[in-house]
């Protein structure tokens, strides 16, 4: 039986992709571009280097050791500390000039040998069906970055191992090594979210309801039998509130009532039982939790715009479309 977090982000179809190892010297600026459906990381294997995210209008310092994860997939530069983020050289040009052909070691910057910054970088994507199925409240509302350092005594002894296993594997040349680094990325994802969620207090706005422990009892309720016929009384009675109570507190903490969060998920699943399972459209109905076809089918459309057939056959011809041009 899954947790809140675990269902979530499985659901969201999250899958690890590992960019490169790099071997960094002064001068040196790159500029990651913006992409969607992407969490970024890096983490500081060797020395250090600045990060420059605009969306949060800050500039980082990642020291040997340090992860940030930019959940969003939004622009940053990554940069010795001589450097500006104006002056940093797109990545696709940085990639051109060293040479790089997506084996081994990336390796860019000037003749300071002694100051060699190594950073373990990849992605993860997530929500593969397109733009139209649904997201995650929980990952929309996550900061611009997630900056992990000085690890605690319980979390980061194993967020470092992951760590140190990624760096242990990247790029080398051994069976299996690729997968196991890429599936490690995947649960580095996981324990940077699950490491921010345990400092967010129960009054820091956007992920207030996912600190909040009332409520958390009633969405890990809910998670574990999405199916079921839930309603506002019974997931009050699980929050230890009254219904009036629950409604107000969740909605004063999530940003929507608690049905509305219960039809997003529903979506979701369905959406993911059309497309990865090929259900038909009663059986997409009856995963979601809905007894009536007819009723699926209404709320369907009016959360994403168009029929649960007419779903499947846009992410099919979308998908043929992909592969043509690839």
């Amino acid at each position: 039986m899954l947790d809140l977090l675990s269902d979530i982000l499985t659901r969201l179809s999250l899958k690890g992709t590992l960019y490169f190892r790099t071997s960094f010297t002064p001068p040196f600026g790159v500029h990651v571009p913006s992409y969607q459906n992407v969490a970024r990381f890096h983490f500081a294997y060797r020395g250090e280097c600045m990060v420059h995210v605009p969306a949060a209008n800050e500039t980082l310092r990642l020291t040997q050791g340090d992860l940030v994860l930019i959940p969003h997939g939004a622009e940053h530069m990554l940069m010795c500390q001589h450097s500006r983020p104006d002056s940093a050289l797109p990545l696709d040009t940085v990639l051109s000039r060293s040479g790089y052909r997506g084996e081994g070691v990336l390796v860019y910057g000037g003749d300071e040998e002694d100051q060699d910054t190594q950073l373990i970088c990849g992605h993860l994507t997530y929500g593969m069906h397109g733009r139209s199925c649904p997201g995650h409240t929980l990952l929309e509302r996550l900061p611009p970055y997630i900056l992990i350092r000085d690890y605690g005594e319980e979390r980061g002894v194993w967020l470092e191992a992951t760590l140190r296993v990624i760096a242990a594997e990247a790029g080398r040349d051994r069976m299996g090594s690729d997968l196991i680094a890429l599936k490690m990325t995947e649960a580095l994802f996981a324990q940077a979210i699950r490491a921010h969620l345990e400092t967010v207090s129960p009054d820091d706005g956007a992920l207030a309801g996912f600190a909040d422990p009332n409520l958390s009892r009633a969405l890990s309720a809910f998670h574990r039998e999405p199916a079921k016929d839930w309603t506002v009384e019974g997931l009050a009675r699980i929050a230890g509130q009254s219904r009036t109570g629950f409604a107000q507190h969740f909605a004063a903490k999530m940003g929507m009532t608690p049905m509305q969060y219960l039809t997003s998920w529903r979506m979701q699943i369905a959406c993911e039982g059309l497309v990865d399972s090929r259900l038909s459209v009663a059986d997409a109905a009856e995963l979601a939790g809905y007894a009536s076809e007819a009723a699926f089918s209404r709320v369907f459309r009016k959360q994403l715009g168009v029929s649960p057939a007419a779903y499947r056959q846009q992410f099919e011809s979308a998908k043929r479309q992909a592969l043509a041009a690839s």
